[in-house]
């Protein structure tokens, strides 16, 4: 039976310095999404990138005496570094300055201009450089870019614009019978809000610096940023070319995950662009919230960033890819500090995960010499961790299909804490001294395993390189099949595997070292 598609794409970031937690945040939490649906047996593409046109990358690559493109050619490679660290597999990794991308952009253009949606203006607007964003008097703060706070300079020219205008009641109508296709709520009703106030045309094409895309009917301009990144989600895919293949294949995206502060950008006017064309629209846009420090928004062009890098170093990948997962739910913000990531490390993986895994082998390894036996009908207890279990794969099946990564984790350490407290009410150590219990021990010790198992195959998504740790220790590494999604039921554990004491897999972070 052919697999059910799904695409999912991140922003293209921007190379103009190194990435923050934050973006870190996005690409690990499309992973995860990706990871899952194909744990669940979707046919997935997933799609990154980086968007290297703009005066900003012009103007810092002449101040350091450099073409554009040597000067983000390091940077992209940084990012693909911090992905290949987070362990982030991406399908594609879409580059603004790769040829493949240029046709299509092109192509895009040229259709929007021939379904008369393209005309040429005198256009003048105050523009943040940094943000490489036009605003309105209105939109200021205090006379300057209200994202960044820098100062903003009017620019005059030529420009071509997109009618945007006049899909505004085609949008409303969209959204309003689609009530999926912008999420969460609070953001729907913010974009609803905004083209109810009035959408302006929009200026796609810049005569005041060179670096970007030709418009190709008129050299002299460079097609702007709202047409050049936003198309990548459908160049990656051979749009406009003989080689669309994919094109055919996965569009329309199923998620576009972005943050909430390019919610326009993607709700709106990238929307408003394919509908000109009467081209499918994507499935959905999800605009997650922002992790703020104590001082407020983490910016690049502010400079209050969180390097992943050093906590990679530090933590491991899994445990800053738990973390972040779990701290931050998509419709709301969330707040950084390391203590607070050393604090969930040690209360979460290393005290409830870690530990459940470690002393139930310790116990099987010093009463059963390693060896799991077969467990025996079960009592009210045993039922009532094995009701939770089969739940817990309910439930997380319902919060990711509503892509709540945060409330799936949640979830999961739910069915974790049980099984410690589970092991507190049985104390298999007493059963372990009277030998008319030998029986119970063994189903204490097997039922605490398939917990671990069925923990353990549903983090999978969120936390890749813990499985092959845990499946060696449980005896599990020559059983692939018992690390499927489609072994998530109760008792598959054989009888008769030998587990092994291994290393700690989330050693107790000293808080005392930490200092913010």
């Amino acid at each position: 039976m052919k697999k059910q598609t799904f695409y999912i794409t991140t922003p293209i970031y921007y190379p103009s310095d190194k990435l923050h937690i934050g973006h870190a945040y996005t690409t690990v939490a499309a992973d995860a999404i990706a990871r899952y649906k194909k744990l669940t047996g979707y046919d997935v593409y997933f799609l990154t990138g980086s968007d290297e046109h703009g005066q900003k990358i012009e103007r810092s690559a002449a101040a350091k005496g450099q073409t554009p493109q040597e000067y983000v050619d390091p940077v992209v490679a940084g990012f693909k570094n911090l992905w290949d660290k987070l362990d982030v597999r991406y399908d594609d990794f879409i580059r603004t300055t790769e040829e493949r991308h240029k046709q299509t952009v092109q192509v895009f253009f040229e259709q929007l201009q021939q379904h008369g949606d393209i005309y040429k203006a005198a256009y003048a607007g105050r523009y943040c450089t940094p943000c490489e964003t036009f605003f309105t008097e209105h939109q200021l703060a205090a006379g300057k870019c209200p994202d960044c706070d820098r100062e903003v300079e009017l620019l005059q020219e030529e420009s071509y614009f997109f009618r945007m205008s006049k899909y505004a009641d085609r949008w409303l109508k969209f959204v309003a019978e689609n009530p999926a296709f912008i999420q969460p709520v609070s953001r729907r009703n913010e974009m609803v809000s905004f083209v109810k106030q009035g959408l302006e045309d929009l200026c796609i094409s810049r005569t005041t610096f060179d670096w970007g895309i030709k418009v190709p009917f008129d050299p002299r301009h460079v097609v702007y940023v709202w047409v050049d990144a936003l198309t990548n989600y459908i160049s990656a895919l051979g749009y406009g070319t003989a080689d669309n293949q994919l094109y055919r294949r996965y569009w329309p995206a199923d998620v576009h995950l972005v943050g909430k502060d390019i919610m326009r950008f993607h709700a709106i006017i990238w929307p408003i662009m394919l509908m000109a064309l009467d081209l499918p629209l994507p499935k959905q846009i999800l605009g997650h919230g922002w992790l703020l420090l104590e001082s407020g928004k983490m910016s690049k062009s502010k400079g209050n960033v969180v390097d992943p890098l050093v906590l990679l170093d530090k933590y491991g990948v899994d445990a800053v890819r738990y973390y972040l997962l779990r701290e931050l739910p998509f419709a709301a913000d969330g707040y950084y500090s390391e203590t607070t990531m050393a604090q969930r490390i040690n209360n979460d993986l290393a005290n409830d995960y870690g530990n459940l895994l470690s002393r139930t082998v310790a116990m099987l390894i010093k009463y059963q010499q390693g060896v799991l036996k077969k467990p025996q009908p079960a009592g009210a207890l045993d039922q009532a961790l094995i009701n939770l279990a089969g739940e817990t794969r309910r439930v997380v099946a319902a919060d990711m299909a509503k892509l709540e990564i945060s409330t799936t984790l949640a979830t999961i350490w739910q069915l974790v804490g049980r099984a410690n407290k589970y092991l507190e009410e049985t104390a298999p150590w007493a059963l372990a001294k009277d030998a008319t219990q030998a029986e119970r021990l063994n189903t204490v010790l097997y039922n605490v395993l398939e917990v671990m198992r069925l923990v353990t195959v549903m983090i999978t998504p969120f936390m890749p390189n813990t499985p092959a740790k845990v499946w060696e220790q449980l005896g599990l590494t020559a059983h692939p099949a018992l690390h499927t999604w489609e072994s998530l039921q109760w008792g598959q554990l054989p009888p008769g595997l030998v587990v092994q004491k291994g290393a700690v897999l989330f050693p107790r972070i000293d808080l005392s070292e930490i200092s913010g």
